[in-house]
């Protein structure tokens, strides 16, 4: 009986898988990218809840909304801006995630629709 162990992979196959991702980007950019993709996430939940309260305020399930007029005054405006910073959030993470590749076992159809490379 053999019994392998891995113990992770050296520096220079992580820096030729890297290489092989098709990424221009140097390792401090993946850092910043994996950053923004985590602070985005929660300023899209905020703007998620500005939108729902102008909601909940008309139908007297919560306090008046602050911002009576104006282009923010609207609950369309907060969702719009909350489904743009999700999707920034999203890009961001696969920017920081470059390795993450689609499983071999999906067919080659199925595999160029899920491939995040397109």
């Amino acid at each position: 009986m053999v019994i392998r162990i891995r113990l992770g992979r050296s520096r220079s196959q992580r820096k030729a898988r890297k290489s092989r991702s098709g990424a221009h980007y140097s390792g401090a950019h993946y850092k910043v990218a994996l950053a923004l993709g985590s602070l985005l996430t929660p300023a899209a939940v905020m703007a998620l809840v500005l939108a729902i309260w102008p909601l909940a305020a008309a139908l007297k399930f919560a306090g008046a909304f602050p911002i009576d007029e104006g282009v923010f005054s609207h609950w369309q405006v907060w969702l719009v801006v909350a489904c743009a910073l999700q999707s920034m959030a999203l890009a961001f993470n696969r920017i920081g995630h470059p390795d993450k590749r689609v499983p071999e076992e999906l067919p080659s159809s199925d595999r160029q629709l899920a491939d995040p490379q397109f």
